[in-house]
């Protein structure tokens, strides 16, 4: 089988279609939620602790000289970071709980009871004649 060939074979399969969407959507949700928490939830709370801009945050390990720049930690970035990780940490908790539920509720379905096969209503009328005497 040619290269080519193979790699239509597998990328044709449903699933690898589904995870490039998924990709593509979660790269987009990554960047709304960067957004969200830099420009919505960070500001009001870096005003509450005395008008702090976090992504100013940091600790300035060896200052610049000259043409080197300074070496800092840049841990109010980190912070930023940790919350967009919480956050879709959180979103994809959800989806993973809805489509969990949505599988019981598949799965909790009653299955109609079959019959009983011939032997089982034989040795019944047996038990039953037996009984019976």
């Amino acid at each position: 089988m040619s290269m080519m060939k193979e790699f239509k074979t597998f990328a044709m399969r449903g699933n690898v279609i589904d995870m490039a969407v998924g990709i593509v959507i979660g790269g987009a949700f990554g960047k709304i939620v960067s957004s969200f928490v830099a420009d919505v939830i960070m500001p009001p709370i870096g005003l509450l602790m005395g008008r702090v801009n976090f992504s100013d945050l940091a600790i300035t390990i060896q200052k610049a000289n000259g043409e080197v720049a300074a070496v800092t930690l840049n841990y109010g970035k980190f912070i930023q970071t940790l919350v967009d990780f919480i956050i879709v940490a959180f979103a994809i908790f959800l989806v993973v709980k809805g489509m969990n539920s949505l599988k019981k509720k598949e799965a909790a379905a009653p299955v109609p009871p079959s019959a009983p096969s011939k032997e089982a209503v034989l040795l019944t009328e047996i038990r039953d004649i037996l009984k019976q005497k």
